[in-house]
């Protein structure tokens, strides 16, 4: 069983933001005979005509650092509450949020699951008709295998209903929203990955995220991300993420553009293969040092997203911008795709 003295960090950040930070309980999960909330944090202008950026962690327990990034980040911005003017002047014009510990029962009992056995990134009602990996990409078979979905027909985890409303109420009405959920394990490199995972189907909104992927190379040059559509390495059932963006979709003129940033722990294990023999070192670094170099590197990162989204209007591509940067995008992520009839 995990130790999770991220509850108290949250609570102490919550504390430091003063007025300038709201809190709400989204809702409460049983773990281990404790009722644990699942907790959002605001910052920012809530007028719903402003861009909105969401960061996410935790959804999978085993994934610790994906927390502790997000965490640190609100740690960065409410420290700098006190002192920076130029912070102040950004968030009027965006709404930021933070749901650090999605998944707080799985992180309590060291599991990849909730305590209900559940991958809560297998859990939404979306199905692949195309070929999905064995057991990866999402089971029925039960919960003493990973990456279960929950019995068929039921309704979603609470947590995931609390994010869905979340989202629906915070982000689904504006005209541009972003969302970053931090996770790990998988490969050497880190990775941006943007919907969808159920299918190779390039998703609507291509061109922006290629566009948005130029904007990150370009700024953040010494930065070495991988920016690609998940179903380039795996497809998988049930995803939330895929889930909430076809919602998305179908408001004319809203823009939602969900992004994982996947970081490679396969790293950690290679310098430290002791690593390998503990579950939690495969997904997270044991040595502080590299920790700490972790949560310092990923910070530009989601600043940089959050410049973005309060200056989308100035980059996201039009007319016939739009059609070179679907162009790229097509040539880039989907040559097995590109026709004359799909550029």
């Amino acid at each position: 069983m995990q130790p999770l003295p991220y509850l108290d960090e949250l609570a102490k950040i919550i504390d430091t933001g003063g007025a300038d930070l709201q809190s709400r309980t989204l809702c409460e999960i049983q773990c281990l005979g404790q009722r644990m909330p699942v907790q959002a944090v605001f910052l920012g202008n809530p007028d719903p005509s402003l861009p909105a950026v969401g960061f996410f962690g935790g959804f999978h327990g085993l994934e610790r650092i994906g927390a502790e990034v997000v965490l640190a980040y609100l740690r960065n911005l409410t420290s700098r509450l006190k002192w920076d003017n130029t912070l102040h002047q950004q968030l009027e014009a965006v709404r930021l949020v933070f749901v650090p510990l999605v998944n707080p029962g799985g992180i309590r009992l060291g599991t990849r699951a909730n305590p209900s056995g559940v991958d809560l990134m297998r859990n939404a009602p979306v199905d692949s008709k195309e070929r999905v990996p064995w057991l990866i990409g999402g089971q029925r078979h039960g919960p003493q295998f990973p990456w279960y979905r929950g019995c068929a027909g039921n309704p979603m985890e609470v947590e995931n209903q609390a994010i869905c409303e979340l989202i629906q109420t915070e982000f689904l009405p504006r005209r541009f929203a972003l969302t970053v959920d931090c996770h790990s394990g998988f490969g050497v490199s880190d990775r941006v990955w943007f919907p969808y995972a159920h299918t190779r189907v390039p998703i609507e909104h291509l061109a922006e995220m290629h566009a948005l992927k130029e904007l990150l190379q370009d700024t953040l040059c010494n930065y070495r991300y991988i920016f690609e559509p998940q179903s380039r390495q795996y497809l998988a059932h049930g995803d939330l993420w895929d889930y909430l963006y076809l919602q998305s979709v179908a408001q004319a003129d809203h823009v939602l553009m969900p992004m994982t940033l996947e970081m490679g722990s396969w790293t950690w294990v290679k310098k430290n293969p002791r690593q390998f023999f503990s579950l939690v070192g495969m997904f997270n670094p044991l040595i502080e040092h590299r920790q700490q170099r972790v949560l310092r590197r990923h910070l530009p990162l989601l600043e940089f997203f959050v410049r973005a989204a309060i200056s989308s209007e100035r980059w996201l591509p039009r007319g016939a911008e739009r059609l070179s940067h679907r162009h790229q995008a097509m040539s880039n992520w989907y040559p097995e795709q590109v026709t004359e009839t799909s550029l």
